[in-house]
């Protein structure tokens, strides 16, 4: 197979043609418009014809000419293979970096507080948090592995339950010392309740009314109620003691182990249909740093105080 020649130069000719432009070229490939300019004479020189059609003036100064469009084509797809190439040389090393798909609140609560374990376990690794609620494309927005709360459906990629979740209320010592007692769940009707609206609308996301029927109270919340879109700012307005939050057991373990927060009513079990899973494309399962860092959430999942792992695969 005849190696290409003068890679750098069709980097330069295939920047220049598209942009019709050595200086847009140039800022591009982040050098000097004669730079660009040279290597694009250079390969001219070598293949002893004309790649551009050259204009002293007006928008498109530079037009390619009609066999350098043909060859174009061949050129741009022979660029793309080799960057995936490149690409899957550092995916095969452990080092580099490793971009991490989570949301917001659980990677305040419960991954940051523990990430620095991974960082001491793999210090060539360079993790890049990705911190959103929205859907993701793995591959055009470059992740490589994630954890989200669902079903345990994303099309498309390997998703593996890390740890199931239990949902119950909780409070501040505060509110307890300013309020009184708690002792039935019916109690909590003369509290303000805290609504978790990150997940307003899915299926199988725990609510007010779902735990409160599952403690036998048919009285519903009527007044005095706080909304709000992050599962780590519901639980910090309950630690600042503005009302009675429905925690789920991942976010609240250690608020619930450092004492900001305590758990009320134990004795209402109420498991959440949702999960946490580990996601991500199949084709990069064996890539090492990937595997390292999905092993490491499996272990850290086993090791939390309070928290239902999922059986490690």
């Amino acid at each position: 197979m005849k190696s290409p020649v003068h890679l750098n130069a069709l980097r330069a000719f295939e920047a220049s043609a598209r942009h019709r432009s050595f200086s847009a070229a140039a800022a591009e490939l982040h050098v000097t418009p004669a730079a660009v300019g040279q290597l694009v004479r250079t390969l001219e020189q070598w293949l002893g014809a004309p790649l551009f059609h050259r204009g002293a003036s007006g928008k498109a100064r530079l037009i390619p000419t009609e066999a350098a469009e043909r060859a174009l084509v061949d050129i741009r797809a022979g660029l793309a293979r080799l960057a995936q190439g490149l690409d899957r040389l550092k995916e095969a090393s452990p080092n580099g970096l490793l971009t991490v798909a989570v949301s917001p609140a659980f990677a305040a609560k419960w991954l940051l507080p523990r990430i620095e374990r991974f960082q001491a376990a793999w210090p060539d690794t360079d993790v890049r948090l990705d911190t959103n609620l929205k859907p993701v494309d793995f591959v055009s927005q470059q992740i490589d592995i994630g954890v989200r709360y669902g079903l345990g459906v994303w099309p498309e990629l390997v998703a593996e339950k890390l740890m199931d979740e239990e949902v119950y209320p909780v409070c501040s010592p505060a509110l307890l010392q300013r309020r009184g007692r708690l002792d039935r769940p019916a109690d909590l009707m003369r509290e303000t309740f805290i609504h978790d609206l990150s997940m307003d609308g899915r299926l199988g996301f725990p609510t007010w009314d779902m735990w409160l029927e599952k403690a036998g109270v048919r009285q519903r919340p009527a007044r005095r109620a706080m909304k709000i879109n992050n599962s780590a700012a519901v639980l910090q307005a309950a630690i600042d003691a503005h009302g009675v939050a429905l925690a789920r057991s991942v976010m609240a373990r250690d608020d619930l182990a450092a004492g900001r927060l305590l758990r009320l009513f134990p004795e209402v079990e109420f498991r959440s249909a949702l999960a946490y899973y580990v996601i991500y494309r199949p084709e990069t399962a064996s890539q090492p740093r990937l595997k390292a860092f999905r092993d490491w959430l499996f272990d850290e999942a086993v090791t939390s105080p309070n928290g239902t792992a999922a059986e490690k695969r």
